[in-house]
């Protein structure tokens, strides 16, 4: 849950070449960080992965 009260329960990680994980944003549906984590996920020279996980799932 936010601040303002909305539940936001997707979160978009962003997993770099040396296996560290950093979380890029929180979203209320699977859809909506799906399509965060598609338009990140573009080729920029370095290696790194972008995932929807959704909290309660294994993460924090």
């Amino acid at each position: 849950m936010t601040d303002n009260g909305a539940v936001l329960p997707w979160l978009v990680i962003r997993q770099d070449e040396g296996g560290n994980r950093y979380r890029v944003g929180r979203y209320a549906t699977r859809a909506e960080a799906e399509r965060v984590a598609d338009r990140l996920d573009t080729p920029r020279g370095s290696r790194q992965l972008y995932v929807v996980e959704q909290v309660g799932r294994g993460t924090a």
